[in-house]
């Protein structure tokens, strides 16, 4: 007798998934419901990591995730894909709400999930690889990628019980259906009209989890909310490709107006800024050293143009680099929609026309400034900009030079001043009511 009683105890411990019996869960099943909506990111990486950390402290019984997305980062999905697998509670995934849509690196995300359900109008699908302008990518490039994706999809679907021929097409053929059709060809488990809906159906016929299948009553379901942050949120929008690349170029130019206007402070502070995000989005994002580069060489020859007379051909220079530079910003990376030249071409050309705007403001106040001699600047009229003790600076007849009042009083920023006295790079002044030389220009214009 004590040797069958061992035998079956060694029996039970080869074979795990017979110890594990269905499990009947009394009491409320607490649900902790996170959004996932837009790019596929490290930002998106991030919150789920952070919602299941959370589910673990708030000991809820399963992860909900209402899924949105296009698509986005391969290795921000497959980063994703197992955290799911790997998940100390179940999670649960919703393509919601009416016309939602799981593409891309979205279908893996509903492959590794312990129980998938879809609104029925929701679409899932298209995981073919791409490049960063949304085309096809060359073939070899193409083969390799899509080998990589099938072989993941397969074992995770397979895993699931799902059916691993339809998400093999997914990536093949990028083919793309319907909550119904997916779950007609076991695509997903459920079609429900809201994610209530969704969990009642859940707890009815339970959740394959570790060996067993967890079960509860669906009018004891708790919902938690987890809110993503304002990190989250400033994030996910600044890990945008698109994002990234209109603060790439805003930044330039407000540096350039910056340079041709100096102490206009607002477009510099502001170029700033914009450069500086959207240095640290590209660092984040798959982003090619030779694109940056040439788009960072372009705001050189834009500054250059300022100081050296080349008829705009160093802005035509600069523009062109800005376009090949566009093109190839962003690697190749599987689902990651990128640049379009939808996009490229009419920021390329806002971005001429305002550079050339600005070289002819350049142009025009170099060709009417006196050419030499310090009494060529008395008379001129200008606007005080600023002033402390006993100096300060005024923007006369388009630059900027250190002043002191005639009369030793302190000058008021926005006065109207005339040049009395010039004294190397301190220009006396006095105050007068006449219009600044740029103003009488501009109306006369």
């Amino acid at each position: 007798m004590k040797r069958v009683l061992v035998l079956l105890g060694i029996l039970m411990l080869l074979l795990p998934g017979v110890s594990r019996a269905d499990v009947q869960r009394e009491g409320p099943f607490r649900v902790l419901r996170v959004e996932v909506e837009g790019t596929i990111n490290p930002a998106q990486r991030d919150l789920l990591k952070e919602a299941l950390t959370k589910a673990g402290e708030k000991r809820a019984d399963a992860l909900l995730i209402r899924l949105n997305t296009p698509g986005g980062l391969g290795q921000s999905m497959r980063e994703m894909t197992q955290t799911i697998l790997n998940a100390d509670v179940p999670v649960l995934v919703w393509v919601g709400p009416a016309g939602a849509r799981a593409a891309s690196a979205g279908v893996f995300i509903v492959a590794a999930s312990h129980a998938a359900g879809m609104s029925a109008t929701a679409t899932i699908g298209a995981a073919s690889p791409v490049n960063v302008s949304g085309g096809d990518v060359d073939k070899t490039m193409a083969k390799k990628v899509q080998n990589d994706m099938l072989s993941l999809v397969r074992g995770v679907s397979k895993e699931r019980g799902r059916n691993a021929k339809w998400y093999e097409s997914a990536v093949t053929d990028a083919v793309s259906i319907s909550g119904v059709e997916a779950q007609k060809q076991r695509v997903v488990e459920y079609v429900s009209p809201t994610e209530e809906a969704f969990l009642q159906e859940v707890g009815e016929k339970g959740i394959a989890f570790e060996g067993g299948t967890i079960r509860f009553d669906p009018k004891q379901v708790e919902i938690l909310e987890y809110k993503a942050s304002l990190r989250h949120a400033l994030l996910s929008w600044l890990l945008d490709p698109q994002v990234a690349y209109l603060l790439l170029l805003a930044g330039i130019a407000g540096i350039f107006f910056e340079m041709t206007t100096p102490g206009a402070i607002f477009p510099g502070v502001f170029g700033g800024i914009c450069l500086v995000l959207a240095l640290y989005a590209l660092s984040i994002l798959p982003t090619n050293v030779a694109g940056v580069a040439l788009i960072l060489l372009a705001l050189v020859l834009f500054i250059l143009e300022i100081f050296v007379t080349s008829f705009g051909l160093l802005t035509v220079a600069a523009l062109v680099s800005i376009f090949f530079g566009s093109t190839i910003l962003f690697q190749q990376e599987f689902g990651f929609q990128g640049l379009g030249y939808g996009t490229i071409l009419p920021t390329v050309i806002g971005v001429g026309v305002l550079a050339f705007c600005g070289v002819y403001l350049v142009a025009r106040s170099q060709i009417r400034r006196p050419k030499q001699g310090e009494n060529s600047l008395l008379g001129r009229r200008g606007t005080v900009r600023r002033f402390e003790g006993e100096y300060g600076q005024a923007f006369i007849y388009g630059e900027l030079w250190k002043v002191r009042s005639e009369d030793g009083t302190k000058l008021e920023v926005g006065e109207k001043i005339e040049v009395v006295q010039v004294d190397g790079l301190t220009l006396t002044v006095k105050r007068t009511e006449d219009e600044s030389e740029e103003e009488s220009e501009r109306k006369g214009e």
